[in-house]
């Protein structure tokens, strides 16, 4: 198991120092321009792929660092650089995770490669689980996964929103309801192979940040997938099932997670990496601003009011990337979130956000309100980091009932 470090190796320093210079370079650059035409960045997601940046090698090398910082440290510098186009490069990884969270050796060694492409042909892939009358509440979910056993196939029918790459995706991994009668633990994920007849793209949301990236409504109209596509095969479900069955039979309600939330607590402490980026990014731009805004004949930052908010600034930060890089270390040593520390540093990180870019806009005054600046922009991308991946009233939920025991509504 490896100590918890507070400071990266020579190898991670290095390949942190890559990702900056192509954040710094190629992202940051392009920003304003794909926030303005709101579409994927096909060309930047193409270079990031030639470089190996976008690639399953990639993440899978930083996903697997003994350390648990691989990830978070990419995810920070990437969303550094912008948050939509990072995220454009990053959404697929919500999909992959998906499947390893839930699937065999076979499906991921089979599914994932195919999620990125390559760097003559990039692809994109989608995780889908919320739907319009089920965000939060993931145990209002109607999308229905049917077996066909003569066939050995699943039909799925229904409609999924807020997707990443919904409908552009060539791989889509589907979270569906197969046994009603138990509510979330009666959900399973399934991969829709690229192709398939009946998914469409349904509306494609217009943003008021993180514009870049595709977000999209998901149909599913008699959507067949053969058997070897539910995640973790039939076998592991049938017995995943029966467990639920049993104790609910005996009242109990039991332990059992579903598919959906075992990707988001797997996913949490890399999102709250990214909130820590787009904040880190707007206190960098006040303090330079602060030191070169000269008012009443002196910089704006000799003013306490300027000075002690980017004091705020900072140690909100650090202390978001601390509670980032503690759960991601947890995770990489096996450690359970007795306390929550997935959604700790998720819910912290997302509030620094948006609290930080705000700071930013208002140290930068009428400038930070205009896109002549990026604050605003950034203060736009921070918003979504207290509704998506669980709203911030979801984390205080879930952290509530971890620490307190008690079923708290």
């Amino acid at each position: 198991m490896p100590e918890f470090a507070l400071d990266l190796n020579e190898d991670q320093k290095a390949v942190r120092d890559w990702i900056h210079g192509f954040a710094a370079d190629v992202i940051r650059p392009a920003a304003a321009e794909w926030d303005e035409r709101e579409e994927t960045p096909w060309p930047i997601i193409q270079e990031a792929a030639k470089i190996g940046l976008y690639s399953l090698d990639f993440y899978a090398q930083q996903y697997f660092d003994p350390t648990g910082l691989g990830i978070p440290m990419a995810m920070e510098e990437l969303f550094w650089g912008d948050a939509g186009i990072a995220l454009s490069l990053v959404g697929t990884g919500l999909a992959a995770v998906g499947v390893l969270a839930n699937g065999t050796e076979e499906q991921i060694g089979t599914w994932v490669p195919q999620m990125y492409g390559d760097a003559d042909d990039v692809k994109v892939a989608a995780f889908c689980s919320s739907e319009p009358d089920a965000g939060s509440d993931v145990s209002a979910m109607r999308t229905r996964a049917v077996y066909d056993e003569a066939k050995d196939e699943w039909v799925l029918n229904g409609t999924k929103t807020w997707a990443t790459n919904g409908g552009i995706a060539s791989v889509h991994v589907v979270v569906a309801v197969v046994d009603p009668e138990l509510g979330t633990k009666g959900h399973a994920s399934f991969i829709v192979p690229p192709g398939t007849p009946g998914l469409s793209q349904g509306q494609k949301f217009r943003k008021h940040g993180i514009r870049a990236s595709h977000t999209a409504e998901v149909v599913l109209e008699d959507v067949r997938v053969p058997g070897h596509c539910l995640l973790g095969g039939k076998e592991k479900l049938d017995e995943r099932l029966a467990r639920a069955r049993e104790r609910a039979r005996k009242g109990g309600k039991g332990s059992v997670k579903n598919a959906a939330m075992v990707t988001f607590e797997a996913s949490r402490p890399a999102v709250g990496a990214q909130a820590v980026g787009i904040a880190r990014a707007a206190y960098e731009i006040a303090l330079d601003y602060a030191k070169t805004r000269v008012q009443f004949g002196r910089p704006i930052l000799d003013n306490q009011g300027v000075a002690f908010q980017l004091a705020d600034m900072r140690t909100r930060i650090d202390a978001a990337r601390l509670l980032v890089w503690r759960a991601s270390w947890m995770a990489a040593a096996g450690k359970p979130f007795d306390s929550a520390e997935g959604s700790m540093s998720k819910l912290f990180a997302g509030e620094t956000a948006k609290t930080v870019t705000a700071q930013a806009m208002q140290i930068l005054g009428g400038n930070g309100f205009t896109r002549e600046y990026p604050v605003e922009r950034m203060h736009r991308d921070a918003a979504i980091y207290t509704i998506f991946e669980g709203t911030s009233e979801i984390q205080r939920l879930v952290i509530a009932r971890t620490v307190s025991g008690a079923t708290v509504r």
